[in-house]
């Protein structure tokens, strides 16, 4: 069989992986309605298993259409550092010394506001912590801006419209929240190098129309969510027994920076890592669970989006290639919907003499379009199991989804289609 018909297979299967994300609430309920398929279905409607389990399809084909060599090759040849960072970084962002460090600071942060605290606190998850990801990386800002925001917006009691709302927010906030530097959003990171993008650059062209537009998105998510914000929410555990000791949590700050720092360096971050579960261990009264379930079942899904994202180039760069800057604008908000906009940027770096013109159309619309699904940003799946508890069959509907992040989409391209 000719290699262009192992690539329309895997085109094929990413598009069934594409229609599989949007029936993963299907799924669960039939969960609830079959006890004897229930594990099934479970598994099925769990979104973080979608492009991994079809990428596992899509090498199997593989290796009966080309032979096992063939198809171990290619998945061998695939590169893995950022599901292998955002696993790292989740468990090590959400520890409960980093986790008491960023609700100290938010809880002075929200006192100065002159609003009312669970409002600030709202806000503040919602807006500083998506543009804190421009230093510690999106993945890390999704992270602690989730654990954050969970038992304060995403409760069972919240409205399920203004939840999507929130989320779509929180999800197109920490997509443009990362282009004030060129090392924290992964669409940037793909281009920075080979266009010359450097963070000063990032900050001018950029970083201010999106900290403008995450500011907007906020202000009106929490405008809706503030009759719905209770004071406080209940502590789950004693406040004796989350007070962790400063030198502990400095030493959590300086792992975090580490795998920040090297986050490119998978061999030297994994081995950072493992001192870090060494240390966590060695202080385990200082900790809570690592959330290392999560981490795993959103590494799985990045590495099957890598495996299977990778052979869509055959029809995705001539699309590219072949739109106007401002067709392209439009274009790449609404590709990155169905594909990770790292990939897609990353495929506008291969085409020669690309004018500047276009190089700032598919980046920005690459990261407007960060919210739209599951599957546009590297960091949503990582907020999509932190909070999926909080919705309905425990369980985030892609299309519900859509539609929250449509207005806070606009917002961002408006802010960098006229500012």
């Amino acid at each position: 069989m000719p290699h262009l018909s192992i690539e329309v297979i895997a085109a094929v299967l990413f598009a069934v992986a594409l229609v599989h994300t949007f029936a993963t609430k299907l799924f669960e309920k039939l969960a609830h309605r079959s006890v004897r398929h229930a594990g099934l279905f479970h598994l099925l409607g769990e979104v973080e298993v979608v492009f991994g389990l079809w990428a596992i399809v899509l090498v199997v084909v593989m290796a009966l259409v080309g032979g096992g060599t063939q198809a171990l090759e290619y998945a061998q040849s695939r590169q893995y550092t950022e599901p292998l960072f955002v696993f790292v970084v989740m468990i090590v962002a959400a520890s409960r010394p980093i986790m008491q460090a960023v609700s100290r600071a938010v809880h002075v942060a929200a006192h100065v506001v002159p609003i009312r605290t669970p409002v600030a606190k709202a806000w503040l998850g919602l807006a500083a912590v998506p543009l804190l990801g421009s230093a510690i990386t999106e993945p890390a800002a999704m992270t602690i801006a989730a654990l954050m925001l969970a038992p304060q917006v995403f409760r069972p009691d919240i409205p399920e419209r203004l939840k999507y709302l929130a989320l779509g927010v929180l999800f197109v906030n920490v997509s443009i929240g990362g282009t004030l530097t060129s090392f924290a959003a992964p669409p940037v990171l793909m281009v920075a190098a080979t266009w010359g993008w450097d963070s000063a650059f990032m900050l001018v062209t950029f970083g201010w129309k999106a900290a403008l537009a995450v500011l907007v998105n906020a202000t009106l998510a929490v405008y809706f969510l503030a009759p719905h914000l209770k004071s406080e929410p209940l502590e789950s555990t004693p406040r004796s027994q989350q007070d962790v000791p400063t030198a502990v949590v400095l030493v959590h700050v300086s792992f975090l920076a580490g795998v920040v720092l090297l986050a490119h360096y998978p061999v030297a971050f994994l081995a950072l890592f493992l001192l870090f579960l060494g240390f966590t261990h060695a202080y385990a009264r200082h900790q809570s669970p690592l959330i290392i379930r999560e981490a795993l079942l959103v590494a799985f899904f990045l590495a099957g989006l890598v495996v299977l994202g990778g052979m869509q180039q055959w029809w995705l760069q001539p699309i590219i290639s072949g739109m106007s800057p401002q067709a392209l604008f439009l274009g790449a908000t609404a590709l990155t919907a169905v594909t990770d906009n790292a990939a897609l940027t990353y495929l506008g770096s291969l085409i020669s003499g690309i004018s500047d013109a276009a190089k700032y159309s598919l980046v920005a619309g690459a990261v407007a379009g960060g919210g739209l699904t599951i599957i546009a940003n590297a960091p949503n799946p990582a907020g999509v199991a932190l909070l999926r508890r909080g919705f309905a069959d425990e369980s985030i509907g892609a299309a519900e989804l859509l539609a929250g992040a449509l207005a806070p989409t606009l917002v961002a391209m408006a802010a960098f289609a006229f500012l």
